[in-house]
């Protein structure tokens, strides 16, 4: 069976143990998705000059952030890691291999509500910042096949995402230029897939300051076949300037 392809955005590292709208949707969603025989992630928190494929047996997780209440470094995710089909992906995408680098969190963010039972194998792809984005859209054309094979694909990051430019408070209003620019990315997601390659949304550079959270966007679009529907699983904002929109194909 042909896997879906996901687009998560993943917020705040407090989404992996606060219980609010949007972790919940991400567990129902877990729910009713049928179970791969493994999963690939593209994470914002893995960018890099050159494409790299995670080869590791028993990824680590890797609680990379700073700041936050003890019990976010106490969750774990012990998934295995997936050899066969992360070294078949580096050949696909002329990667190099990396046997040393775990899940960052955002991976393992997302996978705990997802599939909390960590019962499936995880291997990333990391974001090439070297490349212009209609290569990550072209990407996803060559990771497509992949899901016939029963590998679900993941992208991790935001659709908005200017640290700067928050609001402490989780559900402060939302952002003029924010709600915009989200309503200009939904309509665009179903009907013009040109304006997210070329960044022809409105206020674009100051949603992304920076372009490592906006990138893995364009692999799960790329990956897309001709009649499958994408659908919007989420949407919402935090903090005022985060979207949170999530979205699926197939």
């Amino acid at each position: 069976m042909r896997q879906s392809a996901l687009f998560i955005s993943h917020g705040s590292p407090m989404n992996i143990i606060e219980d609010n709208p949007y972790t919940r949707s991400l567990k129902k969603l877990g729910k009713t998705l049928s179970k791969p025989q493994s999963i690939l992630i593209l994470s914002a928190h893995w960018a890099t000059n050159g494409s790299t494929v995670s080869v590791v047996d028993k990824p680590e997780t890797i609680h990379d952030f700073y700041g936050f209440p003890d019990s976010l470094y106490d969750v774990h995710y012990d998934a295995a890691g997936e050899m066969s089909a992360s070294l078949l992906l580096a050949h696909l995408t002329h990667s190099k291999i990396d046997r040393r680098h775990g899940l960052d969190h955002g991976a393992w963010s997302v996978l705990v509500h997802l599939f909390p039972d960590h019962n499936i194998p995880v291997f990333q792809l990391s974001i090439d910042l070297s490349k212009p984005a209609p290569w990550h859209y072209e990407l996803g054309k060559i990771l497509s096949p992949l899901r016939d094979e029963g590998i679900m694909i993941i992208g991790s990051g935001n659709v908005t995402h200017n640290l700067g430019d928050i609001n402490r408070d989780e559900d402060a209003p939302v952002a003029k230029w924010a709600k915009e620019f989200d309503d200009a990315f939904a309509d665009a997601l179903i009907n013009n897939h040109d304006k997210i390659i070329n960044f022809d949304l409105p206020y674009f550079d100051h949603a992304h300051p920076t372009l490592e959270h906006y990138l893995p966007i364009l692999p799960i679009l790329g990956s897309q076949k001709e009649g499958e529907e994408v659908t919007t699983i989420y949407e919402g904002f935090q903090h005022g300037t985060l979207s949170m929109r999530c979205f699926k194909i197939g």
